[in-house]
């Protein structure tokens, strides 16, 4: 019924309770993950997982966040890319929220990681998983300026402005929600979801990170993306089987699985 477009379920707030959090995907009709990878050494975690569990896919990238941590090369990228189980190319994008006192351009060796990355989805076929922060204008020009149009993804964990939105759409990208849509303090943000067209939305959890009310301030797991669900469809005045149906078909078309996969 539902799909988390976006988890981190190698990081170490699972490893002990894997198969706990997978019992209450299905409890919750959650009946697919994607698993995000944030770095090189850590990828073989992410990718193994999708390997261990049908119902389960993986991406590779490398995280803005992720400064001091293996460089990843354009045919690393394009190589893993073939794996049946690697469906997207991230996350990846821009964070200038932690800048600091750090000047423009010595931010710029997250622009070439950025680079790379759109470069290795378009040869390798695959959509791309955007992270956005504090840095939606350069997010966008970069896209645009590489041609990221021709293969599209998706903008995850959405927080920004509807005009944004806008032009992340009409070059072929979905829009996803996560938890943060259901705060009391998320009002522009819940504006801009009523906006954004069904069939260019996805819903995910982030998780560990951002549960959704009512579970706010706990440890998110996959199966609370059903909570993101209901709150969209509430919101947009939809049943929930019609947003459900739609957002799960929608991670399909994005991510170019065949249903029978």
């Amino acid at each position: 019924m539902f799909i988390d477009s976006h988890c981190h379920l190698d990081f170490p707030e699972f490893q002990a309770r894997l198969p706990e959090v997978l019992a209450n995907m299905a409890a919750c009709k959650v009946t697919h993950a994607l698993c995000v990878s944030v770095d090189i050494p850590d990828y073989p975690k992410v990718r193994k997982l999708a390997e261990d569990h049908l119902h389960l896919y993986a991406s590779v990238g490398v995280h803005p966040d992720y400064e001091d941590t293996l460089e990843p090369s354009f045919d690393f990228l394009v190589s893993e890319a073939q794996h049946p189980k690697i469906i997207a190319i991230g996350e990846t994008g821009l964070d200038y929220f932690r800048m600091g006192d750090r000047t423009y351009e010595s931010m710029e060796w997250q622009r070439e990681r950025f680079r790379t990355h759109i470069r290795a989805a378009i040869a390798s076929k695959k959509p791309l998983i955007i992270h956005t922060r504090s840095s939606s204008e350069d997010t966008l020009r970069i896209l645009k300026e590489e041609g990221a149009d021709q293969i599209g993804g998706v903008m995850h964990c959405f927080t920004e402005s509807t005009e944004v939105a806008k032009k992340a759409i009409e070059m072929g990208f979905y829009i996803s929600f996560s938890g943060i849509v259901t705060f009391k303090s998320a009002k522009d943000l819940q504006e801009t979801c009523k906006q954004v067209p069904l069939d260019r939305m996805l819903i995910e959890t982030d998780s560990p990170y951002l549960a959704p009310i009512p579970y706010r301030g706990k440890t998110n797991e996959p199966a609370w993306v059903s909570k993101v669900g209901e709150f969209v469809a509430d919101l947009k005045g939809l049943p929930l089987e019609v947003l459900a149906k739609q957002t799960s078909n929608n991670f399909f078309q994005c991510f170019q699985i065949n249903r029978d996969d």
